[in-house]
């Protein structure tokens, strides 16, 4: 993975093309070269295949992922490598209006984390790469005042009383669904779903 200083600053948006490669969809996101291919391969960047290569339309980045300042989106970054969990992420966040970047571990996380500000995060505690209590910590050090979620099938973990120790934490217990996501991020003041009465 490309260390911080490795990353390019972002070209004039007006000198890209409309169908960036992946290394320009790297320089205009300012994350590095694998994220890009990790989140073009998960369908998470509206991308297609030319020639064998992947292309990245600028103008559908610009609309879904970065949105346009005062937008008044909350973004949500979403870490966990469970594919079926993801889905209902996504599905849930797109039904509440919420931007989303979904991440399968923990490298990623920091990585967005470093680069973009969000609203809320959504953070699995079994992560392939880095335990979940880590990059709970470097999300802190990071943007302190971000709210972190922890998804966990075991609240009783030892990783569970580690993050624990640094003060009391939101939690949501595995196997989650829309309700509990819709609880979740009504009690940190976004709006969630509009359930019909």
């Amino acid at each position: 993975m490309m260390a911080d200083d490795d990353i390019p600053e972002p070209p004039v948006s007006a000198e890209l093309p409309e169908l960036m490669t992946v290394k320009e969809t790297s320089q205009y996101l300012r994350i590095p070269l694998p994220t890009v291919y990790y989140l073009v391969q998960r369908g998470q960047l509206p991308a297609v295949q030319i020639g064998g290569r992947w292309r990245i339309k600028r103008s559908l980045l610009d609309r879904d992922v970065l949105k346009s300042e005062g937008a008044g989106q909350p973004t949500v970054l979403v870490v966990d490598d469970d594919a079926q969990l993801q889905t209902v992420f996504k599905q849930f966040l797109k039904k509440a209006g919420f931007g989303r970047i979904v991440v399968g571990t923990g490298a990623e996380a920091i990585s967005c984390v470093g680069r973009q500000r969000f609203d809320l995060v959504f953070l699995d505690l079994q992560l392939p790469d880095i335990s979940g209590d880590e990059v709970y910590v470097r999300i802190k050090e990071m943007q302190p005042d971000l709210p972190v979620v922890i998804i966990t099938g075991y609240p009783d973990s030892e990783m569970m009383s580690r993050i624990l120790r640094n003060g009391a934490v939101m939690m949501i217990q595995k196997p989650i669904d829309f309700s509990q996501l819709n609880s979740t991020v009504k009690q940190l003041g976004h709006k969630g779903m509009v359930v019909p009465g």
